[in-house]
């Protein structure tokens, strides 16, 4: 017996979270050998873990009867060195930085505020919000994916109080320019957060204005460059009045100790980051020069492929046959039906897949 009545009211009309497809998953339905599988659908670091973190883990094992630190004080300060900022403006997260959106909005949100989101973007943050009671406000990129500026700033109400920007840009790969950042952060009268998950493999970022502006929030995660996408872990840069009160509510323990210590381990490792930041960069221009259909410029580790004429439900079908996972972008809000978007892979993989692609293209 289901009782929906105690579910609360905003629950009933948001879409569940669309994942990339599993390996497992796509070995049952074609029948293929897992270990044949090439799995490019998730943004995830195609090289793996730092060997450093590998051993953390391991040398830690046996400490998980223990509970870990309640703020992950030890991980805060790894990334205190890493990116320059006092511990005041840090705050670890998990699970990823989807635990660091859930804490924000149920710190910010209360049920009539309106959150702006330009589209198409990471589903999640609407998700997040409109669990909380929050009206989302959709503002529809311009031409090539650019972020509309303008209209970002006209879509702000006196009930706004987030405004969502993904930089690079999850699923084009777009950067906010650091000028646009500014014009939004002095128009707005509530806070914007900086999704800069993929920031590593990208030539700027936008942290510093922390030091400015008493109304940002940058996100960031170990789940991409820093290849621990299976620990779950992520944490914001703000300023010390948002750390503050975030703390008040933040869930105590929420980073587990394998994952504080595999985070510090990566940090360290300075080489092997730099190692998986020119894999994604070179593996990216491959990709763009030679994928048979229109690539989008990127700053992450993924392209955006628009497959027209043909459907990305087709084409994403067609690849998946072959044993190659890819994201059809049709579950991204005011996506289309033509983009697809793929992870830059090791130079083998990306060989495999301007193969599968330019076979794909011959048909038409």
């Amino acid at each position: 017996m289901s009782r929906p009545e105690l579910v609360k009211k905003e629950i009933a009309g948001i879409a569940e979270y669309v994942p990339g497809k599993s390996i497992e998953e796509i070995a049952r339905k074609y029948g293929l050998d897992p270990a044949s599988i090439i799995k490019l659908g998730s943004n995830e670091n195609v090289l793996g873990p730092s060997p450093k973190a590998t051993k953390a883990v391991i040398a830690r094992a046996g400490d998980i009867n223990i509970y870990p630190s309640a703020d992950a004080s030890e991980l805060v300060e790894a990334i205190s060195v890493y990116t320059g900022f006092p511990v005041e403006n840090i705050c670890a997260a998990g699970p990823g930085m989807d635990g660091l959106l859930d804490n924000l909005m149920r710190m910010l949100i209360s049920p009539g505020d309106e959150v702006i989101l330009p589209l198409p973007t990471f589903s999640y943050y609407e998700i997040a919000a409109r669990a909380n009671g929050a009206v989302p406000v959709y503002v529809r990129s311009g031409d090539s994916f650019a972020f509309d500026i303008e209209g970002i700033m006209k879509a702000e109400s006196e009930r706004t109080k987030i405004i969502f920007l993904c930089s690079p840009n999850n699923p084009t790969g777009r950067l906010v320019a650091e000028a646009d950042l500014r014009r939004i952060l002095e128009h707005t009268r509530g806070l914007v957060f900086v999704d800069e998950a993929y920031v590593e493999f990208s030539d700027r970022n936008l942290s510093h204005l922390i030091r400015e502006y008493d109304n940002i929030i940058v996100g960031r995660t170990f789940s991409k460059a820093f290849g621990l996408a299976g620990m779950r872990l992520g944490y914001g840069l703000m300023p010390a009045w948002i750390r503050s009160e975030y703390m008040k509510i933040a869930t105590p323990f929420n980073i587990s100790v394998p994952a504080i210590v595999a985070g510090i381990a990566s940090l360290s490792d300075a080489s092997y980051l730099q190692r998986s930041i020119q894999c994604a960069r070179d593996g990216r221009t491959f990709l763009t020069k030679n994928i048979p259909f229109r690539v989008y410029d990127s700053q992450a580790n993924f392209v955006l492929v628009d497959v027209a004429p043909l459907r990305s439900k087709d084409v994403s079908e067609a690849l998946l046959k072959k044993g190659i996972i890819v994201r059809d972008c049709r579950s991204f809000r005011e996506a289309g039906e033509t983009l697809v978007r793929v992870t830059v892979g090791t130079p083998e993989q990306n060989n495999k897949v301007v193969a599968a692609f330019k076979e794909v293209s011959a048909t038409i």
